[in-house]
């Protein structure tokens, strides 16, 4: 059980450390995907 709970403090502290990359990459994709649907919206008769 202890090693579950490290392993879920490190799993933790790693997302934290990311958190600003996670928050980017989910922003672009966002975008991404905004932009593809306005496009095939806009292009459509």
């Amino acid at each position: 059980m202890q090693m579950v709970v490290q392993g879920y403090r490190g799993l933790s502290f790693l997302v934290w450390l990311n958190a600003d990359r996670i928050f980017t990459m989910g922003t672009v994709v966002a975008g991404l995907l905004a932009g593809a649907f306005l496009g095939s919206t806009l292009v459509q008769p």
